[in-house]
């Protein structure tokens, strides 16, 4: 089934050309079925480029979604054309009275400031209680996984002085929970940050389960037991391309960053990416959506209900 999406958006041909079905307003509106309404608070600079990661994500699935793109302040950002923005990106306060089956919140180049210090950190908190009473699944990634793991739980991350960049060796802790279906016991994922939370730290919390993680990097995916909330240290959607633009772009701004590990063949950076983790990172978002969304919510989506505060 296709994602629906708005006309004219720029993922549209990138996506149709990878023989990805998706879907305008008008067709959609034809048929007789209640699409899932899923947002993306999408808080990186470049942001056409993390919709089309997202939104292929997204499309690998029999349901059809309805996708709002949400932005955090009006602006202008870095790498993507205001236009864009007008045209595609709804203000919180526009969808503010919504409710949502599904809210998938972006990570944030933000790494090396205190989250008092980020100038929309208040609009951040407002958005992550909004979504206790507004959606029924929330999947936060990389910087808002942890930023939800402080606002909810008062848990603060330590920040490394070497990044985590790289594709990292993980392991399946509970091959029963659903979000893991179909994986393999071993299977690999990016990620790209210095900030981090020890498992201990996730375990100490009632209603948490780290379902999968990394001897190297950690946790990796950390899902509530009510489904309500999922963390994903990492980065599932990245293109195989994206760590590789990561690593020369520091390299061009004087930094000298460390190769990302198990990444390019032989780690050599003047060869060709190693590309292992796009089958569990579009595994991971069709199982959320189908057993920690579609299974659990409600058809009328006025009869959601809040979610109980977590427990600090």
């Amino acid at each position: 089934m296709p994602i629906r999406i708005p006309e004219q958006l720029p993922a549209q041909n990138v996506l149709l050309g990878e023989n990805i079905f998706t879907m305008d307003m008008d067709r959609a509106s034809n048929q007789d079925i209640r699409p899932l309404e899923v947002g993306i608070l999408n808080l990186m600079p470049n942001k056409i480029e993390t919709e089309v990661q997202i939104l292929r994500l997204l499309s690998n699935t029999p349901l059809q979604i309805n996708v709002d793109l949400i932005r955090i302040d009006n602006q202008a950002p870095k790498n993507t054309p205001q236009s864009h923005m007008d045209a595609f990106y709804h203000d919180f306060s526009s969808v503010a009275n919504k409710k949502y089956d599904g809210l998938i919140v972006t990570g944030a180049p933000l790494a090396m400031l205190d989250y008092d210090k980020v100038k929309y950190w208040d609009t951040m908190t407002t958005i992550l209680e909004w979504a206790q009473r507004h959606v029924n699944s929330t999947l936060y990634l990389c910087w808002a996984a942890h930023a939800a793991m402080y606002h909810f739980y008062d848990v603060t991350r330590t920040l490394r002085d070497e990044k985590f960049s790289g594709v990292y060796k993980h392991t399946v802790n509970d091959p029963h929970n659903e979000l893991l279906r179909g994986f393999d016991p071993v299977f690999y994922a990016p990620h790209s940050r210095y900030g981090h939370i020890d498992k201990a730290q996730y375990n100490n919390v009632e209603g948490l389960n780290v379902v999968a993680e990394s001897q190297d990097v950690g946790a990796y995916i950390v899902a509530s037991e009510d489904k309500r909330m999922v963390f994903v240290t990492g980065h599932p959607e990245y293109d195989p391309d994206t760590l590789k633009e990561e690593y020369f772009r520091d390299l061009s701004s004087g930094q000298s960053p460390a190769v990302p590990k198990n990444y390019f063949e032989g780690d050599d950076p003047s060869k060709s990416p190693i590309v292992q983790w796009r089958s569990h990172g579009s595994l991971l978002f069709t199982n959320w959506l189908n057993y920690y969304v579609y299974q659990t919510t409600p058809y009328d989506l006025n009869q959601l209900a809040e979610k109980s505060q977590p427990k600090r």
